[in-house]
């Protein structure tokens, strides 16, 4: 009888664990996403079906956003799939030296926020260039950089990660049988890279292709810093602008606006499911040795090295350079720089305050991903409950859909007050808190998941045979084999958070700024130098975080993209 009693004291407290991570996730993402997509179908101002959805969708506004996003998104993925799968190629199939820092630079726009990667160009590309300006190479005038072609150009270089983390997986994975055997036939190596292993890599790039477009489709960083001024409206960025000029009354006509991104987003998802399951599968094996190019390595490597450097280190250096200049359009030279920006800009009150903001949010939004995602995983891969499991793929949705998007479903329901207490969140940082909740758990979820699948399960089930409860079996047996994935996917999330943009341009409000904000508003004003200075401090709070990143992904493998 005993043993039925606490049996019974188990099940239920292994239930009452599931039902109180059922409403978390469903409560901040889930539930906020469905009022949101509901509210796309109203009736119109007269009652007709769908008014709402035809009156919006008949605007010449949206027409426009939606050839421009369709348009600069295509091309971008061309960008991005040319670029990544010659990259991939080359660092994976040749005998190139320094191929670690070669991979660490190429996956960088991962960690560098697009609003940043976009000022950085802005710097790069404008006629006070601090780098081509010396050399009479700034061009005059009006920025190129401010068009759809643009706005393509640096999405195209933002998602290019995508596309090469996808080819390279591949190429992990390529048996050298295939390889030998070409070789043996007689093929030189340019032959098999394009005859035998390019074939075989069609899947990859086409889900990496598949990826990269939905990430563009749902940019807001790029777009706004670029698309606004230069008058070029995509989805995201008409979002922006509606409920920014006339507030939560255009709430339905945006929602439209959020569908029509998310069907975008999901079309390209469900092509690169399709890719996927009727591709051929890519015959494993022992994996193949580089190819040894001889002499032409040193050709090869300079190329790569040199791209490299205009794509990913030149854009820095001129940000950097203009934080460093004395004033807007004042050539640098070693005799003027100076630090001024920086000591104006930390010395600012808003501007901390939206540093204190950001690394206050961030912090606690990884903290308590890793806290809920931990149960989550047990749940679902360890005790196996399979309403856990279907929550588990259900987790990904706010990551999956355009941040944009999440954000108007963050203000559709915790704008009014909130029911109980009568009191709204909305213009408070908890509603940023909820929505970097919502965002970034699967960045935790899916190391953790990863470690769970891969763990032996026989400690558990010794645990459960011995009466263990299930709280104690987590925090004794589960989580500590999984903190070292927790902490990893924790510290990811801070990276991401610390500069986000697209969350906080619609959620923040005075005393609640981001330093993603406080960056966009200040080159929105043409304070372009305390805008870079901003941007540098960032990135140097990124890199220090990447570094304790790649400390802790030691100690889990496949947790961080450049390991």
């Amino acid at each position: 009888m005993a043993d039925k009693v606490a049996g019974r004291a188990r099940w239920g407290g292994q239930h009452l664990l599931a039902a109180l991570v059922i409403i978390y996730v469903v409560a901040i993402g889930l539930w906020p996403l469905a009022r949101l997509f509901l509210t796309a179908f109203a009736p119109g101002d007269e009652g007709q079906v769908l008014g709402l959805m035809r009156d919006t969708l008949d605007s010449r506004a949206t027409g426009r956003a939606v050839r421009n996003t369709l348009e600069a998104s295509g091309i971008s993925v061309l960008i991005s799939v040319v670029a990544g799968t010659l990259l991939a190629l080359l660092v994976g199939c040749l005998d190139l030296r320094g191929r670690v820092a070669m991979t660490f630079l190429i996956l960088s726009p991962l960690l560098i926020p697009s609003q940043i990667m976009a000022l950085a160009w802005i710097e790069l590309l404008g006629s006070s260039s601090p780098i081509l300006g010396p050399l009479g190479l700034a061009p005059e005038g009006r920025n190129p950089l401010y068009s759809g072609g643009g706005i393509a150009f640096l999405m195209g270089i933002e998602h290019m990660p995508l596309v090469f983390i996808a080819v390279r997986a591949t190429l992990s994975t390529l048996s050298g049988d295939l390889v030998e055997a070409a070789r043996i036939a007689g093929a030189r190596s340019a032959s098999i890279m394009l005859r035998v292993i390019l074939p075989l890599c069609l899947p990859a790039i086409a889900a990496g292709g598949t990826l990269a477009f939905a990430a563009a489709v749902g940019n807001f960083g790029v777009p706004a810093l670029l698309g606004i001024p230069g008058r070029f409206s995509m989805l995201t960025t008409l979002i922006y602008q509606r409920l920014n000029g006339f507030g939560p009354q255009v709430m339905g006509q945006v929602a439209v606006l959020a569908l029509i991104l998310v069907v975008m987003a999901a079309a390209a998802l469900a092509l690169r499911a399709v890719a996927m399951r009727l591709a051929v599968p890519v015959p494993g094996g022992r994996s193949f040795q580089r190819f040894d190019i001889g002499p032409a390595r040193v050709v090869i490597e300079a190329a790569v090295w040199l791209v490299l450097f205009v794509a990913m280190i030149l854009p820095i250096l001129a940000l950097l350079g203009t934080a460093l200049s004395p004033a807007l359009g004042v050539k640098l030279s070693l005799s003027n720089i100076s630090v001024a920006h920086f000591a104006e800009t930390l010395g600012n009150g808003t501007i901390r305050r939206a540093l204190v903001n950001s690394l206050s949010l961030s912090f606690a939004a990884a903290a308590l991903s890793a806290i809920v995602a931990i149960p989550l995983v047990w749940l679902a891969h360890v005790a196996r409950m399979k309403s856990m499991r279907v929550l588990d793929v259900l987790a990904d949705i706010p990551f999956i859909v355009p941040g944009t998007v999440l954000a108007l479903a963050m203000i559709l329901v915790f704008l009014p007050p909130l029911p109980l207490i009568g009191i709204s969140i909305y213009g408070t940082p908890a509603i940023l808190l909820l929505a970097y909740l919502a965002r970034f758990l699967p960045l935790v979820l899916r190391p953790v998941a990863a470690v769970a699948t891969s763990a032996e399960p026989a400690l558990d089930e010794a645990a459960r045979i011995f009466n263990a409860p299930p709280l104690a079996r987590i925090i004794s047996i589960f989580a500590p084999m999984v903190t070292p994935a927790a902490m990893a996917g924790a510290v990811l999330i801070v990276m991401t958070a610390i500069n986000e943009l697209t969350l906080s341009s619609l959620l923040w409000s005075s005393g609640a700024e981001t330093v993603g904000v406080m960056i966009f508003s200040l080159q929105y004003e043409g304070n372009s130098t305390s805008a870079a200075a901003l941007s540098v401090v960032s990135l140097v709070l990124v890199m220090a975080l990447v570094i304790v990143a790649d400390l802790m992904g030691r100690r889990a493998p496949g947790v961080l993209p450049w390991r």
